[in-house]
């Protein structure tokens, strides 16, 4: 008993001193100054007690003080110009021995020719050359035994605290990033995660160890190699180095990793880093975004950089998603002036402070209006003159917009027909207006709405004398943008289930947010006026799978921890997305990801009639589907599917609607005037 009270007041005793250790960031450089200088001291008395024991004669010039403070002195002065206190001694490095060698070898070549030029003066050394060597390799000894001696004791403390709550991982290769990357886990005293070995799919290298850290290979069936791996070094995670690995190889590994029952984590490149420092902060678990397997987007930033650079540019639906990514990359283009502007005050304030922190020099101003008060936009276009109008202010939730139809026309709709109406009105050179696919063949009202405006927008281009060039940009799901579906599925994960997905077979387009923002940027500069231009999504992801996935990459199982529940379609939403249009057809541009949609050109004072008597609809105290059947007759291709307004569908002829200022909505479908295809 009184051995084990003993035992445990040791260790407590121990840990105090461990942790005090580990929490000292640096010494000061004055202190290692001194306690280099004791060393090299040290080294010259145990030189004097060497020298002694050995018949060599030993000047007498000056006295052993003195030559002491001399050689000091020295020292000093050359520890001064090689600069060897700058580095951390924990974090030492072969530049660090470099530095202390140059120090080093310096000291003994000032001696031996002062020594050598007093000699000649006075016919006496003040050294022994013998003892000048002696000293100089004992010096360095010391100063670097100090510096290991430092490294390992810090590295040892390191490794033995809080070993029970770090995360013991396997780094996945053998590169020297994948090392570096190691190493400094290791000396990092803070680190939740401590590497136990390195993880290799190559024979090369199996038996070695790499900073005592043995190289496994796991070659043959993964699965059970890592299985393997697990129990014998009780891993726990798998760590990746993200950009070293294309998107199939990081799948495959990923899905041999989480059978094994191992987690995922995931970092960048080191020089993607604003700094080395903590290293563990830059490692993250693995998001469901990295295993997506899309080709990188690559852009003509001078052809975007020579058509914004000197503008006077306008965002509407600044404080969203897609607003505020396009603001935030326009900014990088250095424009004459920025208007970014939203009627969400919270997200335009945190806009603003992002520009106001990240670009300093950027004339910009945020302003806080309704795209739909004509009154107050026609005041801001009057005082901005713009060269260019991004349209991204729009309403975008299907169930939302299918249960508030009045609020999704005048927003998406009519919001666009004001702001495009002024870019024509004040000789703006460009408006590109940000549309959906889910204006494809819609199957609710929200993607209803865009093809309206998509429509008018494309009438508008036609009428005669307009100077502006309209281009429409679409493309599906943003992965990451406010209301999608990996937020929400994170949510669900987190409380603990059930993760819900409508259908098991639904599927959809995704594509990150600067990813659509870059593609709209270059979108537009290609744009001769008119054209649709429709995004290369990559492969269309199926839903269920994206859950399962994202339930494993948060360490749990599907089913078992997480369970997930198929709900069935919302209103208005389709199993499938579409990019064109029944009549429409895609040609190639100069870019990959870029495809330019043949658009159907309709008569610019039928579509401003209709849109006339929706407007007054949408206004006037009527029944929602009446205003939906209106809708149906401007956008015939709109088929409702899993809604209250199905019904409509089936009727053999639209009915007119007459509303309070007399004018009736044609109740013939539009006509096109003629289809033609981008160039």
């Amino acid at each position: 008993m009184e051995k084990n009270m003993k035992l445990t007041f040791l260790n407590k005793q121990y840990a105090g001193v461990r942790n005090f250790v580990l929490e000292q960031n640096f010494l000061p450089r004055w202190m290692v100054v001194i306690i280099d200088l004791s060393l090299c001291l040290f080294a010259f008395i145990i030189t004097i007690f060497i020298l002694r024991s050995v018949p060599i004669t030993t000047p007498t010039v000056l006295t052993l003080i003195e030559k002491s403070l001399l050689i000091l002195v020295v020292q000093l002065l050359c520890f001064s110009v090689f600069r060897t206190y700058s580095g951390i001694i924990r974090h030492s490095t072969f530049t660090d021995v470099y530095r202390i060698a140059l120090a080093s070898s310096s000291v003994f070549l000032l001696t031996m020719v002062g020594n050598n030029a007093y000699a000649s003066y006075t016919g006496q050394h003040v050294f022994a050359g013998t003892g000048l060597l002696l000293y100089t390799c004992l010096s360095f000894g010391l100063l670097m035994a100090f510096r290991i001696l430092v490294k390992e004791t810090y590295r040892f403390l390191s490794k033995t605290a809080s070993q029970n709550s770090k995360k013991r991982i396997l780094v996945f290769g053998v590169s020297d990033t994948s090392i570096g990357l190691a190493q400094s886990l290791i000396g990092d005293a803070h680190s939740p995660y401590r590497p136990v070995a390195f993880l290799s799919t190559s024979e090369k290298g199996h038996n070695f160890k790499i900073m005592d850290l043995p190289i496994l290979t796991c070659c043959g069936t993964i699965e059970n190699d890592l299985k393997r791996i697990k129990e014998k070094y009780n891993a726990q995670g798998v760590l990746l180095v993200g950009d070293t690995l294309s998107v199939p190889e990081k799948n495959n590994i990923v899905e041999k990793t989480f059978a094994a029952g191992l987690e995922v984590y995931n970092t960048f490149m080191p020089e993607k880093w604003d700094k080395l420092s903590d290293v563990h902060l830059k490692i993250a678990p693995l998001q469901i975004e990295d295993l997506l397997e899309r080709d990188p987007i690559e852009i003509d930033s001078n052809l975007i950089s020579s058509d914004l650079q000197g503008k006077t540019i306008l965002v509407t639906g600044g404080a969203g998603s897609i607003g505020g990514e396009l603001a935030k990359q326009i900014a990088a283009f250095k424009p004459k002036k920025m208007i970014v502007l939203d009627n969400a005050e919270s997200a335009l304030h945190a806009i603003d402070l992002h520009l106001k922190k990240n670009f300093p020099k950027l004339k910009y101003q945020c302003y806080l209006a309704d795209v739909t008060q004509k009154g107050r936009m026609e005041g801001i276009f009057a005082k901005f003159h713009f060269d260019v109008v991004y349209h991204a202010a729009a309403y975008k939730h299907v169930p939302m917009i299918e249960n508030h139809p009045r609020e999704g026309i005048r927003i998406n709709t009519m919001g666009t027909r004001i702001v495009a109406k002024l870019a024509c009105d004040y000789g703006c050179e460009r408006f590109v207006m940000i549309s959906t696919d889910k204006a494809v063949n819609p199957s609710n009202v929200m993607g209803a709405t865009k093809r309206a405006a998509e429509m008018y927008v494309q009438a508008l281009q036609r009428k005669p004398g307009v100077t502006t060039k309209f281009v429409t940009t679409r493309f599906g799901n943003v992965l990451g943008s406010n209301g999608s579906v990996i937020p929400f599925f994170k949510e669900q994960i987190k409380n603990g289930g059930p993760v819900t997905v409508t259908h098991k077979d639904i599927i959809r387009y995704f594509m990150t947010i600067q990813e659509a923002c870059q593609l709209v940027l270059q979108a537009g500069t290609m744009g001769k006026g008119g054209e649709i231009f429709v995004f290369d999504m990559g492969k269309p992801v199926r839903i269920l799978d994206m859950a399962e996935r994202m339930i494993k990459l948060s360490g749990l199982k599907p089913y078992d921890d997480i369970p997930i529940e198929i709900t069935g379609l919302r209103e208005g939403e389709k199993l499938y997305e579409e990019l064109l249009n029944a009549g429409e057809c895609s040609l190639t541009t100069f870019h990959p990801k870029i495809m330019v949609s043949g658009v159907v050109e309709y008569d610019y004072e039928y579509i401003s009639q209709a849109l006339n008597n929706l407007d007054i609809l949408i206004n006037k105290v009527v029944k929602k589907r009446e205003i939906i059947k209106t809708l149906k007759q401007l956008v015939p291709e709109f088929k409702s599917q899993n809604s209250v307004y199905v019904d409509l569908d089936l009727l053999e002829k639209p009915v007119d609607v007459t509303v309070l200022n007399g004018h009736t909505l044609p109740s013939q479908k539009p006509k096109p005037i003629h289809a033609k295809t981008g160039n």
